[in-house]
């Protein structure tokens, strides 16, 4: 048996009989599932040398609950449609029966990276398999949360599929969060979701259902977009216990063609006109307050003018990971608002930006509450996801 496997079992076995020590009535057992594999996956964890992770490992890794953010990558083992109803946030699905289909997902994963692969629990064997495959294929820094989706569901929030927000909806089964500034909000949203923006969290609290068994599903700008994680984390300390994450969020949600509040909003005819364009310090306007026109700016990111500086308001070590070349980082979410408005960099027009605008909304919101000029200061609404300074942007339409 692997040394490192038994250290795990070494280690669990101590805390079940020191539990069991326990005789003050006032501590609450604490509810554990056994962690002991199968034969056949012991006979894998020793074939493939691997070492075997625990919750706290697990939850360590995911980080903020982004891809982007998370601290390792976490692979889902188990069949598509397994992995749609249900998984653990910020993982790839990489199926044993479909391995060569889908493992091009991790052609640009640098073969040295901290990969954790999940199933079904003790008894599963697609993890390990999975676990051998990858590192066959090279990947050198392979771990295994055997306990997986069981004991992950049993301690916290989830990730969910547009199947299972879509039957959610149709059978009114759920309370839907949008999560995302109440501006975007008020523009579109799922049917029936209310608005509990995170940044609003403290005063919002109140909306949060009395019956905390209640099914929840949060949601905000997809896989780039942490929102919905800081209020799913805030139900789950608050005691609720049927939490789910909608990974894909607002964007998938359309993608998959599903109405939205907005589906009917008033199209503007070719007859009425249409506003004229606006340049002010040297930048185009957008058709929204405050927005730099998206697709003026995605065109000129390479030759700004020189009285331009792009601020990413978005935390260092996303910042770090990739970020717009020229931008610098001002996390504008951990600062009061005058504090923010004395770091923007002086003489210049500022444009903020993020990975989805709403962060880059909020920016907007704190410098015009802490007294800067706004005639110098605009946000740029788009999906933008970036490796080093090679970046993907996608403008968000306007919010009208």
């Amino acid at each position: 048996m692997n040394l490192k496997l038994l250290g795990a079992f070494a280690v669990s076995a101590l805390l079940l009989f020191s539990g069991c020590a326990i005789t003050d009535a006032s501590v609450a057992p604490v509810k554990k599932e056994l962690a002991t594999p199968t034969k056949k996956v012991a006979a894998l964890i020793e074939k493939y040398d691997l070492e075997v992770v625990d919750f706290a490992y697990a939850k360590e890794a995911v980080g903020e609950g982004t891809r982007k953010g998370a601290k390792a990558l976490l692979i889902d083992s188990r069949p598509a449609k397994m992995y749609q109803k249900s998984t653990i946030t910020t993982s790839l699905n990489i199926p044993d029966t479909k391995f060569n289909d889908y493992i091009g997902q991790l052609d640009n994963i640098a073969k040295d990276k901290r990969i954790l692969v999940y199933c079904g629990g003790w008894h599963c064997t697609k993890s390990p398999k999975v676990a051998g495959m990858l590192q066959r294929r090279g990947f050198t820094n392979v771990k295994l949360y055997q306990a997986g989706l069981p004991e992950w569901k049993r301690e916290t929030y989830y990730e969910v599929g547009t199947a299972v927000v879509v039957a959610a909806y149709k059978k009114n089964s759920a309370v839907i969060i949008d999560t995302r500034p109440h501006k975007k909000y008020l523009r579109a949203t799922i049917p029936g979701a209310i608005s509990i923006a995170e940044t609003k969290l403290a005063e919002l609290e109140g909306r949060f259902p009395a019956d905390k068994s209640t099914p929840i599903i949060t949601f905000c700008t997809g896989h780039i977009c942490h929102k919905a994680h800081v209020v799913a984390q805030r139900l789950v300390d608050l005691g609720y216990t049927n939490v789910k994450v909608y990974g894909g969020g607002f964007p998938a949600w359309k993608k998959a063609g599903m109405p939205t509040t907005g589906s009917k909003a008033k199209r503007v005819s070719q007859e009425e006109a249409k506003k004229p364009a606006k340049m002010v310090a040297g930048i185009l306007l957008g058709e929204d307050e405050g927005t730099v026109d998206g697709e003026w700016l995605k065109a000129r990111l390479d030759n700004l003018p020189a009285n331009v500086q792009i601020v990413d308001v978005r935390s260092a070590d996303e910042f770090q990971v990739g970020h717009i070349a020229g931008a610098i980082n001002i996390e504008a979410g951990k600062m009061k608002a005058k504090e923010f408005v004395s770091k923007l960099p002086k003489g210049k027009t500022v444009i903020f930006n993020c990975s989805a605008g709403a962060r880059s909304m909020e920016a907007w919101d704190k410098a015009k509450e802490g007294g800067a000029d706004m005639t110098k200061v605009y946000y740029f609404d788009a999906n933008i996801a970036c490796e080093g300074n090679k970046c993907s942007i996608e403008v968000n339409e306007p919010l009208g």
